[in-house]
């Protein structure tokens, strides 16, 4: 794509100035009766990328070290491959026998879930700034150590805090790819999970990539979300989100704001 002509100016394409503000394809430009080389080009680089997104496999390796210093948890869905997956949805969302026995019963306040869902590369690149945020967030909160679910949906979410014994989990997970965006997360948060927990139990924050809802305004809601569900013990349509604006950076407001801890629990004397 080195040789493609170069873009076209402001001035000769009055179009660009809109193109700059969205990443849908608007204002596409034709030769005869067809589209241009260039926007021809760039539709199936697009759904190149796509396609890839869907069957890339986790980085463990890079995944454990990017949650350091905490030690990752990896557990599979009952889908046994990347084929069965994406052709039985329903074995990714219950976890694997074996793995349970993987997983550590406590007494957790909230546990992580990193499910590659259809975009891995979402989560590897979004994922753990979004864990250590929150953890830094919650200080008093007792949190599971994450667990990365192989082949994993929403759902598996509910097997794995009932393994654990956690009370509340957040699910990290790879949403469909698109043609302008291959590696968007989405986050679903849920109270008192249990298999068989309908959607409707369930927050969602989602669009969470660079040209979306950045990562600092996503820990913003869900550590607010978090705290509301500990005080309602609810999560889904009951749980409206009204978390505090994040204020751009470079803006008086924004030299105030932080995703303030909880205070510490004391012991009554």
């Amino acid at each position: 794509m080195s040789d493609l002509p170069e873009k076209p100016s402001t001035a000769s394409d009055p179009w660009q100035k809109l193109r700059d503000l969205t990443r849908a394809r608007i204002g596409l430009a034709r030769t005869g009766n067809g589209q241009t080389t260039r926007d021809v080009l760039s539709f199936q680089a697009a759904h190149a990328m796509a396609r890839d997104a869907v069957h890339m496999a986790f980085d463990l390796d890079g995944l454990r070290h990017d949650l350091a210093p905490a030690a990752p948890l990896i557990v599979s869905s009952a889908a046994p491959d990347r084929t069965t997956y994406l052709s039985r949805p329903d074995l990714g969302r219950s976890l694997a026998p074996a793995s349970k026995e993987l997983l550590p019963r406590g007494d957790w306040d909230l546990a992580f879930v990193l499910a590659d869902g259809l975009s891995a590369q979402a989560v590897m690149q979004q994922g753990p700034a979004v864990f250590h945020a929150c953890r830094r967030a919650l200080p008093a909160w007792r949190i599971a150590p994450p667990v990365i679910a192989l082949q994993g949906r929403v759902a598996i979410g509910d097997d794995i805090a009932e393994a654990l014994g956690a009370r509340m989990v957040a699910v990290l997970i790879g949403e469909r790819p698109g043609l302008s965006v291959p590696n968007s997360m989405g986050v679903y948060l849920t109270y008192n999970p249990a298999p068989g927990c309908p959607d409707s139990r369930r927050n969602c924050l989602s669009n969470i990539h660079l040209h979306g809802l950045g990562i600092d305004e996503a820990c913003v809601k869900l550590v607010w979300l978090m705290r509301e569900a500990q005080t309602l013990k609810l999560t889904g349509v009951g749980l409206k989100e009204r978390a505090p604006q994040l204020w751009a950076p470079g803006t008086p407001e924004a030299s105030h704001q932080t995703i303030a801890p909880t205070p510490e629990k004391r012991d009554t004397p």
